[in-house]
């Protein structure tokens, strides 16, 4: 139980930071809240509980404790406190049990040197003593958690002298503390803490005396001071029901002053809208405004102008459809078959005019539109082909113009050796590559 307890232990003061981390992203537009504090405490320590349990010896002596915690308020309600405390617990069996027999056995007196406590622990505010405010004075509270106890005991056997019991080895148990208490704020900074704390110990060797039916327990009445951190007022003592209430008559008041702004804007926006309808009134229903209707009256479906007077529309121009013949067909393939160009030049050799002069001849006569597309093989590098390419479709363009044609209706494309009609690998091949694609349309 103890191993359990040691490897849940870092995940719980984890919980305790990221919980303040939550709590200051919830800080809303509210007035901030100081959520962390710190206490020192000092009381009176007893190895016995009135909670219940048989006790080892018959008489206890109270001995002096003291302690420390840090705290993270959460909520108002609920808080994280980590504490610590030390001091000494002793007893013996000077007197008779409460049967009138005396107390008897080999271990006759104790004295039990609490090292370390340390525990993890919830704390709730159970009841507040202002209600009606926002902030209270004075509260009350419970707390419950887990922890390890460090603790050496030396025992004494009938008249003799303490010895180190366990050979003066620090024992480590794990404890279970269970508490209340009052809290009186002082000042907004600083708390009175009065409070009682029963601890139970998992094990019998807090007194150095191991019967293994019961285990140990000690309680711990204290006094101290807690000291609030950070800005603002104190989160603990926060009454959120009045602050609800407070937040809920303020909306309250400030919706009834943006209700009668609402009602003012709708006022305005009706006048608006009123003038707004009179800017727009169109009587004739053509578009235009009244107001800049310089043609009232206008008949419906008539097309009119930005002055709402009718608009004279021309007549549409009905284009003939062009038909591309065979005819037309082959005077293109004439011309393909029988272009030629200078070696690695973009020069339209003087040969391949005549067949050119029909194409313009056919562009001009028939408002055609061609589309040229040069090509070559892979010989050389892909830019120079792609230049050559475009050069060559470019050339013929020109001379094409040059002849009458409309320079508009002629698109020149090069692609380079990037789309070959044969293997570039022969000879026929690479010279049916090098070509320029004619498309009448």
């Amino acid at each position: 139980m103890k191993q359990r307890f040691l490897k849940c232990l870092p995940v719980a003061v984890a919980a305790l930071f990221i919980g303040g981390a939550a709590q200051a992203q919830d800080g809303g537009a509210r007035d901030p809240q100081s959520t962390w504090s710190i206490g020192l405490n000092a009381g009176v320590l007893a190895p016995i509980s009135p909670l219940g349990g048989k006790n080892d010896f018959s008489n206890y002596k109270s001995q002096l404790g003291y302690g420390l915690y840090i705290k993270k308020q959460i909520t108002p309600y609920f808080a994280l406190r980590l504490d610590g405390m030390r001091g000494k617990l002793k007893g013996d069996n000077s007197e008779a049990y409460k049967s009138g027999v005396p107390g008897s056995g080999p271990v006759s007196a104790f004295e039990t040197d609490l090292s370390y406590t340390g525990s993890l622990n919830a704390v709730v505010n159970v009841f507040s003593m202002d209600l009606f405010h926002k902030t209270s004075a004075v509260t009350l509270y419970a707390s419950g958690g887990a922890g390890l106890a460090g603790y050496k005991v030396q025992t004494a056997a009938g008249s003799g002298a303490l010895t180190d019991y366990a050979g003066g080895k620090t024992i480590s148990e794990l404890i279970v503390p269970v508490g209340m208490g009052f809290k009186f704020k002082l000042s907004e900074k600083v708390n009175l803490d009065l409070g009682w704390t029963v601890t139970f110990v998992d094990g019998d060797n807090l007194d150095g005396t191991y019967k293994g039916t019961n285990n140990d327990k000690y309680n711990y009445a204290y006094g101290g001071l807690e000291f609030a951190l950070g800005k603002g007022k104190q989160l603990a003592f926060s009454n959120p029901i009045a602050v609800t209430y407070d937040e809920a008559v303020q909306a309250k008041a400030t919706a009834n002053a943006l209700k009668g702004d609402l009602e003012a804007a709708k006022a305005d926006n009706a006048r608006l809208r009123s003038e707004m309808n009179d800017l727009l009134k169109d009587s004739d229903g053509d578009g235009v405004a009244d107001k800049l209707d310089k043609c009232p009256g206008t008949p419906a479906g008539t097309v009119v102008d930005g002055s709402g007077c009718p608009l004279k529309v021309p007549a549409p121009v009905i284009k003939e459809k062009v038909i591309v013949t065979e005819s037309d067909r082959r005077v293109v393939a004439d011309a393909i078959k029988n272009l030629e160009f200078d070696l690695g030049k973009s020069t339209i050799r003087a040969k391949s005019y005549p067949t050119l002069n029909k194409v313009a001849a056919l562009l001009v006569e028939k408002d055609f539109s061609l589309k040229l597309a040069g090509h070559t093989d892979n010989t050389g590098s892909a830019a120079l082909n792609m230049r050559l390419s475009k050069e060559r479709a470019e050339s013929i363009k020109a001379y094409l113009v040059s002849q009458g044609a409309n320079a508009s209706r002629i698109e020149a494309t090069g692609y380079g050796m990037n789309q070959p009609i044969a293997s570039n690998k022969t000879a026929a091949g690479r010279q049916q590559n090098r070509r320029v694609e004619f498309t009448l349309y």
